[in-house]
């Protein structure tokens, strides 16, 4: 009989060990993001008709672009209301993300970038339960004729409190869209 020498068989043991262990007791959650093929922005003005701002991605990543749409130009020193509506029409009926942004507000924020010389403010006007901004409801009050841009961007978790920037908030962008107004 052929004896094994005591250390190749602890050797053996200890890469059972290793090779059978289970490190998938708790597997990491994976957490999906929102499909978000749809972003529609109503501003309701005091007298008058509404403006939209409409960006739709039916293919998403695909090749397509996305067809953006403004209905029309905003008028001068006007106080509009504003609501972001965001919808995923890949599924039918197309599901309302905004619903699951306002469920976990505390983890979304919108936020607004103005650029191109456009004459605008925003002011935040839906807050997450700490207070902190939200953004599917704002107020944008206008001033003298001119043209630019808005650019709407949602962060999933990011920092809050933040500065009001992207750059302070970090986080992921969920979508960003940037729509071409003017004032007449």
């Amino acid at each position: 009989m052929k004896k094994v020498p005591f250390y190749a068989i602890m050797t053996s043991l200890a890469f059972m060990a290793v090779s059978c262990s289970s490190d998938d007791n708790d597997p990491e959650e994976v957490l999906e993001q929102e499909v978000i093929t749809t972003m529609t922005i109503t501003l309701t003005p005091s007298e008058g008709a509404a403006v939209t701002l409409q960006s739709r991605d039916l293919d998403g990543d695909g090749p397509n672009v996305p067809e953006i749409n403004v209905s029309g130009p905003l008028t001068p020193g006007e106080t509009y209301t504003g609501t972001i509506v965001l919808l995923n029409e890949t599924e039918s009926p197309a599901e309302d993300i905004t619903l699951e942004v306002t469920e976990k507000a505390d983890e979304h924020q919108f936020f607004y970038g103005v650029s191109g010389g456009l004459d605008v403010t925003t002011e935040y006007t839906s807050f997450d339960s700490d207070q902190n901004p939200l953004g599917t409801a704002f107020s944008i009050t206008t001033g003298e004729v001119s043209s630019g841009s808005v650019l709407f961007t949602l962060r999933h978790e990011p920092k809050k409190p933040n500065d009001g920037s992207l750059a302070d908030a970090g986080g992921e962008t969920d979508i960003a869209v940037s729509f071409d107004l003017s004032i007449e």
